[in-house]
This record gives C-alpha cells, sequence and structure tokens, in this order.
C-alpha cells in the first residue's frame, strides 16, 4: 500500500491525459516493464549505482523533489516549464516512467521497505503495483469518458496540488537528513 501511494498512477491520470493530448505517444507496456526494471535494479544495486556517483539517497530524493515539484507547477497554473523536445515517441520514458512511475520518491521508497520488510515480499509488493500501472495506463482512454472534459480539468488541478504537497514533503523530510549530515 505505501508503494501504491507514492505511485500514485491514478493521480497521474490527467498527467497521462496531458501527455497524450499534447501529441506525445507512449506505450502502456513498454511503460510497466521498464518502470519494474528500473524499480528491481534499483532495489539490489541501487545504494551502489548511488555511491558510485558519491550520491546519498537524501541527495536523490531531494533532486527527484524538484522534479516532481515542476510537475506539480505545471498542472497548477497550467503552464510549460519541462520542455518535451525528446522525438514524440519519447514520452514512455521521461516524464512516464521516470519521474510518475519510477520517480525519487519510489526509488527511495523501495530502499526504505526493502530495510523493513522481506525482499520476497517486497518484490511482489513492486509487481503488484506494476500490474495496477500497467492496466491504468493501458485504459487512460476510458477514464477520460468517464471523467469528461471538465473532470479531467478539475483532477489535474487537485493532483496539481497533491503532487506539489508530495514533493515539499520528499523535500523536507530529505533536506533535513541532509542537513544533519553536514553539521
Amino acid at each position: 500500500m505505501v508503494l501504491f501511494a507514492v505511485i500514485d498512477i491514478t493521480g497521474s491520470i490527467p498527467i497521462i491525459l496531458d501527455i497524450r493530448n499534447k501529441g506525445r505517444k507512449f506505450s502502456p507496456l513498454m511503460a510497466a516493464l521498464i518502470s519494474t526494471g528500473l524499480i528491481f535494479v534499483f532495489l539490489f544495486v541501487g545504494e551502489a549505482i548511488l555511491g558510485l556517483f558519491n550520491v546519498d539517497i537524501s541527495s536523490f530524493a531531494v533532486a527527484g523533489s524538484l522534479v516532481i515539484f515542476v510537475l506539480a507547477i505545471e498542472m497548477i497554473f497550467g503552464i510549460e516549464i519541462f520542455k518535451n523536445d525528446g522525438p514524440a515517441d519519447a514520452a514512455t520514458i521521461v516524464p512516464l516512467v521516470f519521474p510518475l512511475i519510477a520517480g525519487a520518491g519510489t526509488l527511495t521508497t523501495v530502499l526504505s521497505l526493502r530495510a523493513e520488510y522481506s525482499l520476497l515480499n517486497v518484490s511482489i509488493a513492486i509487481l503488484v503495483n506494476m500490474i495496477i500501472v500497467f492496466l491504468v495506463l493501458r485504459h487512460v482512454n476510458w477514464a477520460e469518458k468517464l471523467l469528461g472534459k471538465g473532470g479531467i480539468y478539475i483532477l489535474r488541478k487537485f493532483f496539481g496540488i497533491i503532487l506539489l504537497a508530495i514533493s515539499v514533503k520528499l523535500f523536507a523530510s530529505n533536506i533535513t537528513t541532509l542537513f544533519n549530515m553536514y553539521d
């Protein structure tokens, strides 16, 4: 459940629809598979990878919180900061896989869960969440039809605030850790 709340794929529906409406293409299956792979790699070797670059988990989480902050600002104010200047089919990787699905919050959470729970339980949680991610991405058009344009607009603003709050929380909890490390 913790991982489900952090990934918050249902809350990302307005972002996903916006990506699609801007003419950017994504593959639900590829997004789910790449996210799953990235999360599992991070589960097993995340701390070592960050260590290669001399980056601690808190610094990684703060950087990720800033990316999430920018996405939230775009949603709330209807402005474009994150320039989608990549190929039209590159939306599967950025911003869908990272930072929305397998972002800093997800990766940091996976490392935290690994410290508290068995590897088998964390692995099952990841797989269940990625099945849900795939289903939501696959049926995002159904959500749009169900909610309508007005509903999507309201959801976009509401989840923009939620995303902003998540970014502030991720930033605040990890910036404190960073300051305590350097004291």
